[in-house]
């Protein structure tokens, strides 16, 4: 069975962007192998937000090869989009209802494993319904001081077994967790 995998960068004071939105504090080194992540997936789970913002982002034409061709793999991807809205886009697939079953419903599929990439609100419901299968947490060396924090209004306890920690040049530490049972 695919696995749901939470995949993101926060601050080392747990927020996943700044007040105003902002990521810019986001490090992406050679040595982290994004690629490697892309290619252990073949599907996409977006909030609207998100999506809305990235979900078919282009980078500029003066962009280099690497982050055209990361962008270009990215889009290859399958992609939901869980909204209250109800919208047809040839590019997703809008889920507005009934996500426990749509999301087991596509973890049974055939196939690679499910990149979960937020935003905040999507995140914070399937934690909530304990869809969260490997929390991939890229934990970067700066300090906001506020923003947007990765855990908030959590109802119940969460319990994590580490499986792994990546130690980056950049000083971002790469925590992987699964839930334990």
């Amino acid at each position: 069975m695919k696995k749901v995998i939470l995949d993101l960068a926060v601050t080392l004071d747990g927020f996943i962007e700044g007040p105003n939105g902002e990521i810019d504090w986001c490090i992406m080194d050679d040595d982290m192998d994004f690629d490697g992540f892309l290619s252990g997936i073949d599907t996409i789970l977006y909030g609207r937000v998100s999506y809305d913002a990235w979900g078919n982002f282009q980078p500029d034409a003066t962009a280099d090869e690497v982050e055209k061709r990361m962008w270009k793999e990215v889009h290859s991807k399958d992609k939901f989009v869980f909204s209250s809205q109800i919208r047809e886009d040839e590019r997703a697939v809008f889920i507005h209802s009934d996500i426990a079953a749509k999301v087991s419903e596509i973890k049974n599929r055939e196939g690679k494993d499910i990149w979960l990439y937020g935003g905040a609100s999507l995140i914070k419901t399937f934690i909530q319904l304990n869809l969260v299968d490997i929390y991939r947490i890229s934990v970067h060396p700066t300090v906001l001081g506020s923003g947007k924090p990765l855990f908030e209004d959590l109802k119940d306890r969460l319990e994590l077994h580490l499986l792994k920690t990546n130690v980056f040049k950049s000083g971002v530490v790469q925590l992987i967790y699964e839930p334990k049972n």
